[in-house]
């Protein structure tokens, strides 16, 4: 699927009331819940970075446990949908922006970043947005990635999901826990992962041509 036919369908899937059953499904729920507490491994964040929003049902669950908390999605509709949807917090950040180009100079100590990856065009741009990620994680920093699995993922018509975005974060972070979530259906069935930066304040990263 070309990036701007995602980027539409994503569009019009975010109109729902519901969108993706974030709310009204079991196995969602449980996905979050999962992916909660392995954000939470080490106490309160100070400052944290989720990507991909929705439509801000995990934004609403994680923003409590933050002293600041930035959400970038490429999707101006779930910005806006999530921002009103967590309005009662002041100490959310909100930006527009694809996760290869998205940067800030003050690291993070948490990263989330779920049911995104998959979207990028190839492998090469899944690459490139893990090299970008690994570089505003904090030292000794956590990374809490989700995805459905590679088969599902290229059923769907992504190029790669799961297991192959986690061999990439293998290759410089430590992972710490690994969770599967498994619903009714053939769709419902993810990888969660918690990785940990090491105490270097930079990363080198392979590139691949």
């Amino acid at each position: 699927m070309k990036l701007d036919e995602t980027h539409s369908s994503l569009d019009r899937e975010l109109a729902a009331d519901d969108p993706w059953q974030l709310d009204g499904n079991p196995f969602e729920r449980e996905r979050h819940a999962q992916m909660l507490r392995l954000s939470l491994s080490n106490g309160f964040i100070r400052n944290a970075l989720e990507v991909g929003c929705a439509a801000g049902a995990f934004t609403e669950k994680l923003a409590p446990n933050c002293d600041r908390l930035t959400v970038v999605d490429v999707a101006p509709r779930a910005i806006a949908r999530a921002s009103v949807r967590t309005k009662q917090w002041s100490h959310i950040s909100w930006v527009v922006s694809d996760i290869e180009h998205f940067s800030r100079a003050e690291p993070f100590e948490l990263i989330v970043v779920a049911e995104v990856l998959y979207y990028l065009r190839d492998v090469a741009e899944m690459r490139a947005a893990i090299g970008n990620l690994i570089r505003m994680l904090a030292p000794n920093g956590h990374l809490v990635f989700g995805s459905a699995r590679d088969a599902t993922c290229r059923r769907w018509g992504h190029a790669a999901g799961a297991e192959t975005i986690i061999a990439m974060l293998s290759e410089t972070l430590v992972e710490v826990e690994r969770v599967q979530c498994q619903g009714e259906s053939a769709n419902e069935d993810c990888l969660l992962a918690c990785f940990r930066s090491s105490n270097r304040s930079s990363f080198p990263f392979k590139s691949q041509s």
